[in-house]
């Protein structure tokens, strides 16, 4: 008789890295056409590259140590999640470090880091936390506690002043809103709240971001002063036509015309050098992997999982449009890094966080269906 036949057999299969290997491979594609344009936008600067690599090793490893833990685990955190976020926001305001203007970030002395870019999942994490525990309709109650756990984040980043990134984050948790099934009377309501507002938001507005308004709508009024970003910008963008004029080969950056060449304005680097070509796959990408996250939001079991998994797929594609946009001319000049191809760390990290979430998200639901 064997004695050890009641024993379960326990045998290590892929899925059991929970790892979603469509969204990986998106990912991976991704992040390496972007360390080949960062090697060219950092002028062959191989130590620049050699950094953002080591970056991106780091969040990818939180990426698949996130995608470990199963989603209840993260409704259960939410709160805490949210509530530290809040506090090292409050933290910025008193003992933040000043860079360019701006007081944004944290020094902890090993590294430094922007707590901003936590609240782009904190926001939506919360949101979704809390409209789980509501009932359809929602009523205006509902609603104005939802609009302070998102715009309190948002103004406290907004007064950094980090514009761009605390528009993100209400985007973010207003995503969560809509998906949650506001009424159309109260969507027409709030639209009309915020036309109303609108013109009286722009004397709350620092004059740097006046000034990148009125050049967004035209740049040529001060072609060397704030609108040389923008006409730079397209003046690379333009001379790239179909094919681009080659890797290694622009001429806007590799001569420092383009400011910001290998941060915000990155993209400008690859339509010079890639073309209309190199321009379309880098979005293809960006939409592609939103959408494998929409498709993961739409087989989530949960309310809060659904509404989750949504908002990051969605903040992710909003953050990548707003970049471009500014970068094409179409949107105003924002501090909004073209995310998995721009030089940095603290949004790499979190936003490879959230996928880790939505990994988590999609193979625990894989998991569950064949237990069934």
């Amino acid at each position: 008789m064997n004695m050890h036949s009641n024993r379960p057999i326990y045998r290590f299969t892929p899925k059991a890295l929970h790892i979603d290997w469509t969204l990986f491979g998106l990912l991976l594609v991704l992040i390496c056409f972007g360390l080949i344009i960062l090697y060219s936008a950092s002028n062959q600067d191989m130590g620049m590259v050699i950094r953002q690599s080591m970056r991106l090793m780091f969040a990818t490893v939180i990426m698949l140590v996130l995608a470990f833990i199963p989603p209840h685990k993260y409704k259960l955190w939410t709160p805490w999640i949210y509530g530290f976020g809040l506090f090292l926001l409050l933290a910025v305001m008193g003992m933040g470090k000043i860079g360019k203007g701006a007081q944004r970030w944290l020094d902890l002395g090993v590294f430094r880091f922007q707590p901003s870019e936590i609240m782009k999942l904190a926001v939506p994490m919360m949101a979704a936390w809390y409209f789980d525990r509501k009932s359809y309709p929602f009523n205006y109650k509902t609603l104005i506690i939802a609009a302070f756990i998102i715009f309190v984040p948002a103004l406290l980043i907004a007064k950094q002043p980090d514009l761009g990134t605390g528009l993100i984050v209400a985007a973010a948790g207003c995503s969560v809103v809509f998906l949650a099934g506001i009424s159309f009377r109260i969507l027409l309501f709030l639209i009309s709240g915020i036309a109303l507002v609108t013109p009286f938001l722009w004397h709350m507005l620092h004059d740097y971001q006046k000034h990148r308004v009125i050049t967004f709508l035209n740049p040529e009024n001060d072609p060397l002063g704030t609108g040389y970003h923008i006409i730079q910008s397209k003046i690379a963008i333009g001379s790239g036509g179909a094919i681009g004029k080659g890797w290694l080969s622009g001429s806007q950056s590799h001569l420092n015309f383009l400011p910001e060449h290998a941060t915000d304005f990155i993209f400008a680097v690859s339509g010079e050098e890639f073309g209309f070509a190199g321009s379309i796959i880098l979005i293809m990408l960006s939409a592609l992997i939103a959408l494998k996250g929409i498709q993961i939001a739409h087989h989530a079991q949960t309310s809060f999982t659904r509404l989750l998994a949504a908002s990051i797929a969605i903040t992710f594609f909003l953050s990548a449009f707003v970049n471009i946009g500014m970068v094409m001319g179409i949107l105003p000049v924002v501090g909004v890094p073209l995310l998995l191809v721009s030089y940095g760390g603290t949004a790499m990290v979190t936003f490879l966080s959230g996928f880790g979430i939505l990994m988590s998200i999609s193979t625990h639901r894989i998991l569950f269906n064949e237990m069934r």
